[in-house]
């Protein structure tokens, strides 16, 4: 396959799919002492304030199932006016070795439901614009700590990024009268790049990823925020998650999961991204913007479909 430029559905953003600059390095973190670890039963709650414990899916023997606490080092919070808003961590799961591939689905589920509450508590603050959710998996990814969780950034501003997004959403919308990501949806269950789907929802590789073996999970039913996924929606969620990151782990690499939630944008269609850590920027990516992948969205797919 010769170098070809690919543009992202929507925003103008620019990746060159360039196989031959292929190979993938590796990151084996080393797990920190359980009787250290923060989040593990016997310290989390020293780890900062307890915001909501969940326990639909508490297995017998686990103290608890979720936690979700306030974050002990924010960047951001609301008793600061110059950098205002929320910063949460959720952890996912007692067992300080467990992953969230080895969850079971009804777990991961819930960490989603976790997610909607969160967020339905958070949006009831109304100088808040912005929610990121985010997973950071491996030093390579940002974590700093081994044991499995994940966080909510709430901010009272759009970044420009998404602001820009919004915007373009919203201009196509009027344009063609339907969201562009309803549109992408449509094309992308019937090619090369759908990864799994069932009534629900919908995992692809994108077209222009912008990390190796990128890949987007989503609902198929338009809804713009995560508050408003069914039970059925999310264990359809939480099951499709669940097989892409056993083939990440396959990959033995670190990664990132994250979702957007602009508040007041109904035209936004809810979706996560989930990137792999397998490239490395260089001088083209930082002093252009334009982006190097050389794995193919094609062959990212047939990857994860095997």
């Amino acid at each position: 396959m010769k170098p070809e430029i690919r543009k992202d559905y929507i925003q103008e953003k620019y990746t060159i799919i360039a196989p031959r600059r292929g190979g993938r390095p590796h990151d084996v973190d080393q797990a920190k002492a359980k009787a250290l670890c923060v989040f593990c039963p016997p310290n989390i709650d020293q780890a900062g304030k307890v915001l909501l414990t969940a326990n639909a899916t508490r297995l017998p023997g686990e103290p608890w199932a979720i936690k979700v606490l306030k974050n002990k080092f924010p960047a951001v919070s609301p008793n600061n006016p110059k950098a205002y808003g929320y910063q949460e961590v959720v952890v996912e799961t007692p067992d300080h070795l467990a992953e969230v591939e080895n969850l079971s689905s009804q777990r991961i589920a819930e960490i989603l439901s976790v997610y909607a509450r969160r967020t339905k508590a958070i949006t009831k603050d109304r100088k808040i614009e912005y929610i990121l959710i985010f997973k950071n998996d491996g030093g390579a990814a940002g974590a700093s700590l081994r044991h499995a969780h994940s966080q909510i950034f709430a901010t009272q501003f759009l970044p420009p990024q998404l602001k820009d997004k919004s915007q373009k959403v919203q201009a196509y919308k009027l344009s063609h009268g339907h969201c562009v990501y309803c549109e992408v949806i449509k094309k992308e269950q019937r090619g090369q790049r759908l990864v799994f789907q069932d009534k629900n929802m919908i995992a692809f590789c994108p077209i222009a990823p912008m990390h190796n073996y990128e890949i987007w999970l989503m609902p198929k039913r338009h809804i713009d925020n995560i508050t408003l996924l069914t039970p059925a929606e999310r264990l359809s969620f939480a099951k499709i998650l669940k097989k892409i990151l056993v083939k990440i782990n396959q990959l033995g690499l670190p990664y990132n999961y994250y979702f957007h939630q602009v508040i007041n944008d109904e035209d936004q269609h809810l979706y996560m991204k989930i990137t792999p850590r397998g490239s490395i920027w260089a001088g083209v990516e930082i002093g252009s913007g334009l982006i190097i992948n050389p794995i193919s969205p094609e062959v990212a797919a047939k990857f994860y479909r095997q």
